[in-house]
């Protein structure tokens, strides 16, 4: 069993719960072991489509746990995953971060390893790295500026301030603002309705859509293209063009 993270399926979406709040749900490395083996099942499992990252009621994520690392200098960063066994290889499959309350350093650069974001309008997100000497090295200065306006990152970066959910909003770091509380209730009814949709297109559109940002303009048809062809020829994309035609919901097989 799970000690540090709390992992349920509701229907065709695994949801992840950092839950130590005594900590400020920060990540140690057997926190960060666990997250890696959920992460895993969501993506070896065919019955789950979608995932959601959420913490508690009153916090995402402090980032790192600090005075753990301060005893045993061990990043909670798993051999070929980064940290929270997520940021250097996310799971093929869509995955939400549901963001109630503080979202900070590793934490925020967790909610930018995922794919869509619903936040709480207590919401705060931050990379304070600078504050303390230290840079965010887990994804903040490589994902942020290719979220945002690049001198919106670099101030983020390099003051260490925070920004409010519904700053986050505007920028675009947010698909969805949610009421406090609400925020893992609203991610569930969009990965539901992502669900709905056919998974292998699904993954691959995630896929091509991770991959292709660093495609050039002369490549980027033609590395589509064969991942295209299996798309077009899979057992979906006929159901899905049969149950239009016959005007009732797709039956998915997922191949």
């Amino acid at each position: 069993m799970a000690k540090y993270i709390s992992v349920d399926a509701e229907g065709e979406v695994l949801i992840v719960r950092i839950n130590r709040p005594e900590a400020r749900n920060a990540i140690n490395y057997d926190c960060a072991l666990e997250m890696a083996e959920a992460f895993d099942r969501l993506d070896a499992d065919p019955l789950l489509r979608i995932g959601i990252l959420t913490g508690t009621q009153t916090m995402f994520s402090a980032g790192m746990d600090l005075k753990e690392f301060a005893k045993t200098r061990q990043r909670p960063s798993p051999e070929g995953r980064g940290f929270g066994g997520l940021n250097e290889k996310p799971p093929a499959k869509p995955l939400i971060a549901a963001v109630e309350g503080f979202a900070l350093a590793g934490g925020f650069e967790m909610v930018l390893a995922c794919d869509l974001v619903v936040a709480g309008r207590n919401a705060v997100f931050g990379l304070p790295e600078t504050k303390r000497g230290l840079i965010p090295g887990s994804g903040g200065m490589l994902r942020l500026p290719r979220r945002i306006p690049y001198q919106v990152a670099m101030e983020i970066v390099l003051t260490g301030d925070s920004i409010d959910a519904q700053r986050a909003y505007d920028l675009g770091l947010v698909n969805h603002l949610s009421e406090p509380g609400q925020a893992m209730h609203d991610a569930l009814l969009l990965a539901q309705r992502i669900a709905e949709n056919g998974p292998l297109a699904v993954q691959m559109a995630k896929h091509i859509m991770t991959v292709g940002m660093d495609w050039s303009q002369q490549e980027m048809f033609e590395r589509q293209r064969p991942l295209l062809k299996q798309i077009l020829e899979s057992e979906d994309a006929r159901e899905g063009a049969l149950a239009f035609a016959e005007k009732r919901k797709p039956q998915w097989k997922g191949r």
